[in-house]
């Protein structure tokens, strides 16, 4: 039963929880949300923001499951393996079990150099040198 508007437009656009093209080949999301650039569309500010919130939220949460040690670290070394988990995913960064058992044990000069190791950090070049740093150092870079 159709109540209101909301409930029209989700009957009558659709929710999609992914991108897909509409009936005229435009990047689309949601609730017919234009994103294709070519149309004028984009995810507004706000929107981008709450997203961004909402998955360094859920990722937190994830990471003090699977690795409830992690609140013992400060901020800014759980924020490196949060920024880990945000490129890999949580399953990408248990895969570090040598990086995060160092971590684990406060050996964080050590745990750097094995990040640089890792096939990750050739691939993300200059994020990984950072990162690095941020976990050998305890202080945002």
């Amino acid at each position: 039963m159709v109540n209101n508007l909301r409930d029209q437009l989700i009957r009558d656009e659709g929710d999609v929880p992914y991108a897909y093209q509409d009936s005229l080949g435009y990047w689309t999301i949601g609730v017919g949300f234009l994103i294709d650039r070519r149309k004028g569309g984009r995810l507004p500010d706000a929107v981008r923001d709450f997203w961004l919130d909402y998955e360094i939220t859920e990722k937190r949460k994830e990471l003090e499951r699977r690795i409830p040690w992690i609140t013992t670290l400060d901020q800014a070394r759980q924020d490196c393996l949060l920024n880990m988990t945000f490129n890999l995913g949580v399953e990408g960064l248990l895969s570090f079990k040598n990086t995060l058992s160092l971590v684990q044990s406060g050996q964080y000069e050590k745990a750097s150099v094995e990040m640089l190791k890792s096939r990750w950090a050739t691939q993300v070049g200059n994020r990984a040198k950072r990162l690095s740093e941020q976990m050998r150092t305890g202080k945002y870079v």
